[in-house]
């Protein structure tokens, strides 16, 4: 039977640490990787090497959060991204020959007109001082929405067959 993984609150603050901002796509990270469901369901903990392998299909907030929690990285060569612009997270355990995928049900992050209209004026450098704090807090309470919501309703999990590329022999840095 797999070892429950409990996280503490410290471990989100490292991923916005790392991330540089609080948003919902980091919480949508952080739930994917936590209960990684990946992580959880595979009874591992955080790679020390290149014996855990992530693949995300996104180049958005919640990747942050998957190298963080998971400890995989481009420079491991064990953080693979496909772009295929879904929020889906897949984590393989190379020596138990395991893969679980979580990805985003349709619809479970809706995003409202009012959020919407301050994000893309933040985006664009058009947002005033009030509507900048306005949208930080319409963030901070969409994230913790995530955070909180139960996770099937968040994801559709399900085990994989896994699809892991060899792990590296290492490089060799020659004189030119």
């Amino acid at each position: 039977m797999a070892k429950v993984l409990t996280f503490r609150p410290k471990d989100f603050e490292k991923s916005v640490a790392f991330h540089g901002h609080l948003c919902p796509g980091l919480a949508t990270g952080f739930r994917a990787a936590r209960v990684l469901v990946l992580m959880e369901r595979l009874g591992i903990r955080r790679a020390d090497d290149e014996e855990l392998v992530a693949i995300v299909e996104t180049n958005a907030c919640g990747a942050d959060t998957i190298q963080v929690m998971t400890g995989c990285t481009f420079g491991r060569g064990n953080f693979i991204f496909k772009n295929y612009g879904k929020h889906a997270f897949t984590l393989a355990a190379r020596k138990r020959g395991r893969a679980v995928r979580a990805c985003l049900r349709p619809g479970a992050l809706e995003v409202d007109s009012e959020h919407l209209s301050l994000f893309e004026k933040v985006q664009n450098d058009e947002a005033s001082p009030e509507e900048i704090a306005r949208f930080r807090e319409l963030q901070r309470k969409r994230a913790q929405k995530v955070l909180q919501v139960d996770i099937k309703s968040l994801f559709k999990i399900r085990e994989i067959s896994p699809d892991i590329p060899p792990q590296e022999q290492g490089y060799r840095i020659r004189d030119v």
